[in-house]
């Protein structure tokens, strides 16, 4: 699943990423979001070596979710060599979830 890692900043950390990265940008009073953990567990497991997958608490880095104009929780933001490729708001299904990052993916 999501490791926890300290990183100097965090498009750095998003360049820096031989694989694209999934950012799940989050609230820890989010319902909805705390429904994400479980889904990104399963998608972490079917897409395993193809995607880093990174938490952002947004009460903890609001200048990194103003940064991505992140307005909804939880928003999921898919990206490539340091840029967004794809955003999803909301709450999707694990299958749901695999077969939208497997297009951006292959």
């Amino acid at each position: 699943m999501a490791t926890k890692q300290q990183f100097h900043s965090f498009d750095e950390m998003l360049t820096s990423s031989a694989l694209p990265v999934l950012v799940d940008f989050y609230a820890t009073w989010c319902g909805p979001c705390q429904m994400m953990t479980g889904i990104l567990a399963q998608v972490n497991s079917q897409l395993k070596g193809q995607l880093k997958i990174v938490k952002i608490d947004t009460d903890k880095y609001p200048q990194i979710a103003s940064q991505h104009r992140i307005e909804a929780l939880p928003t999921l933001v898919l990206f490539k060599a340091g840029q967004p490729v794809d955003r999803i708001e909301g709450v999707l299904a694990a299958e749901q979830l695999v077969g939208r990052l497997r297009q951006q993916l292959g």
